[in-house]
């Protein structure tokens, strides 16, 4: 009787093929993403967009690596660069994590991009045409630390508009080292409080991202969306601050000058439109709305107002995937219908992101079997005799013709015709009062429009 030898009985080492390694580190990856969704690095996630500008894009890198004392990690948005800034970042190690894009969605969307991946308990968002000093960062934390009620803080710098910039003694960068370690000595008295932060370089704690939500992308390449940003902080009841104490070199709009001078003024202009389109004035805006409601900005206390207080009640809104909410009373009900009315439902609802969907208290499910039930919802409480959640308006010929949405017994204004228009308003009945049973009803928060997401990941 034959037998086989140890050796012959001896299995062969199966090699395992590249793509069956793929797939398991893929995995593995999604695995560990899932059990540490919600657990934050105890540090600080700088974002980086850029586009087409990758010698200063090292400079900046570098100079975080070099002084930045804070735990940090780099994240990079390449917006679909075509100068090699790719295959730059692949050769990277691992302090750098980042993401190409397939094409250029602007700043709004890479910082965007960027916030998604970030996973720090606090973040700045940093322009590639910047170099960081000795305590820029730790002057900063200390600065925003200093006062709950501070959402953002910016440091100065030698080219920027507004508060922010400061004389400086250099002509070239390379003088600059030496003045900047000089000026960053820590000292809360050049801690100033301010109206504007522009976003070259702005702190910010995460849950900033679930209160207020991400830049609006509504605005083409970049200009206006920080602005946009800082009147939805400063609208929240909370406060903006400039470190003093921190200096960072800016080369300034590196970005934005490489752009032809005719597209660079269609761009800007469209911005502008855009911006006034949405908020009109901001700055009345923000006074009047302090003035009036006092007492929701006490209940909210140094966090602020979260933005979903500052849209309508009684509306549909979505994820970019495929779950549909209805707002009401503060609460997101989770909707369930019937899978041949889900199109149709599902394309009349307002898009949220992920993080602004997940600040606001989740309701009881409801289930509806065919969309006109959704009327039902709106059954509520009265004013002068007139259901919650209807829209009215100002029947005088006179009068401005602006829009309200009637709640708990209080008018709250649509501050835009392109704030009713994002939200639908356009298709539902409205209600036409006098003048003096308008203003006799006590004014709420307004209404603004939401952020625009173009980017399906959000």
């Amino acid at each position: 009787m034959n037998r086989k030898t140890k050796k012959q009985m001896r299995k062969t080492p199966r090699v395992i093929s590249f793509q069956e390694g793929f797939q398991q580190g893929y995995d593995q990856g999604k695995t560990h993403g899932i059990h540490s969704y919600g657990k934050w690095m105890e540090g600080t996630s700088i974002v980086i967009p850029t586009y087409n500008q990758m010698d200063l894009l090292k400079g900046c890198i570098a100079s975080i690596q070099t002084h930045t004392a804070h735990p940090y990690e780099i994240v990079v948005v390449d917006n679909a660069s075509t100068d090699g800034t790719a295959d730059y970042l692949r050769s990277l190690d691992l302090n750098v994590r980042y993401t190409v894009l397939e094409r250029n969605l602007g700043f709004a969307g890479g910082v965007n991009h960027g916030l998604m991946m970030a996973r720090g308990q606090y973040i700045v968002i940093l322009n590639n045409d910047v170099v960081v000093t000795p305590g820029w960062l730790t002057n900063m934390l200390s600065c925003l630390d200093s006062d709950a009620g501070i959402a953002a803080v910016g440091p100065v710098t030698n080219y920027i508009g507004g508060e922010q910039q400061i004389e400086v003694p250099y002509s070239d960068v390379k003088d600059m080292l030496p003045f900047a370690e000089g000026f960053n000595k820590p000292d809360p008295g050049k801690w100033k409080y301010t109206d504007r932060l522009v976003g070259f370089c702005l702190l910010f704690r995460r849950e900033l991202l679930y209160d207020i939500g991400y830049l609006d992308e509504g605005y083409r390449i970049g200009n206006y969306e920080d602005d946009d940003w800082m009147i939805r902080i400063r609208l929240s009841g909370r406060k903006l601050c400039i470190a003093g104490d921190s200096f960072i070199h800016h080369f300034g709009s590196v970005s934005m000058k490489s752009i032809e001078n005719s597209q660079f003024e269609e761009t800007n202009h469209g911005n502008a439109k855009f911006y006034e389109a949405k908020w009109g004035n901001p700055h009345q805006l923000i006074q009047e709305t302090r003035h009036t409601n006092g007492a929701a900005y006490e209940q909210f206390g140094v966090r602020g107002i979260p933005s979903y207080q500052f849209y309508p009640d009684r509306r549909l809104v979505k994820t970019s995937g495929s779950k549909l909410y209805w707002l009401q009373d503060g609460h997101k009900h989770p909707l369930e219908l019937q899978d041949v009315h889900q199109a149709a439902v599902f394309n009349r609802a307002v898009r949220l992101s992920r993080h602004e969907l997940q600040s606001i208290p989740t309701g009881d499910i409801i289930q509806l079997h065919t969309p006109e039930e959704l009327q039902q919802q709106q059954a509520g409480k009265m004013t002068i005799g007139i259901p919650d959640g209807s829209i009215v308006t100002d029947s005088s010929p006179e009068a401005a013709q602006h829009l309200f949405q009637l709640k708990d017994g209080k008018r709250r204004l649509f501050i835009t015709p392109h704030a009713a228009e994002c939200w639908g308003i356009d298709q539902q009945d409205i209600y036409e009062l006098t003048t003096e049973q308008l203003q006799s009803i006590p004014q709420g928060l307004p209404i603004i429009a939401p952020p625009m997401l173009i980017s399906p990941i959000l």
